[in-house]
């Protein structure tokens, strides 16, 4: 059964948000990085880079598969996760604790677009 964070906002294309006053970490689910498999790699944006609610900022790629990421909200990238770089593996070991991106959020009311956890816990069948 997959971890599933309440508060947390969730994306039908399996991204979280984790909303932090201004701030948005952007990461894949636990569920996610389960489908996926062994991650290998993370392909991120750069800092300063705009990102647009429902367009694709990066990719994640394991030894099965490779999974474009979609940006869950919009707004401009102000740190990505180094760790990553180097350890990829991470989100597997904690795909919450392991986010991507942070982004200066540029329109709070697309949260409401997004699931709850609950929503989130229907949609993947938990």
């Amino acid at each position: 059964m997959s971890k599933i964070i309440d508060g947390l906002y969730y994306s039908e294309s399996h991204e979280y948000v984790r909303v932090d006053g201004e701030f948005g970490y952007i990461g894949i689910t636990d569920y996610a990085q389960h489908e996926l498999g062994n991650v290998v790699y993370v392909d991120m944006p750069e800092v300063d880079d705009e990102v647009a609610a429902g367009e694709e900022f990066g990719a994640v790629e394991s030894v099965k598969a490779a999974s474009d990421l979609m940006s869950p909200v919009s707004g401009t990238v102000v740190e990505v996760n180094e760790a990553l770089e180097d350890e990829p593996g991470l989100i597997n070991k904690d795909a919450f604790e392991n986010w991507i991106i942070k982004v200066e959020l540029s329109d709070k009311g697309e949260l409401d677009d997004l699931m709850d956890a609950e929503a989130y816990k229907a949609m993947i069948g938990e």
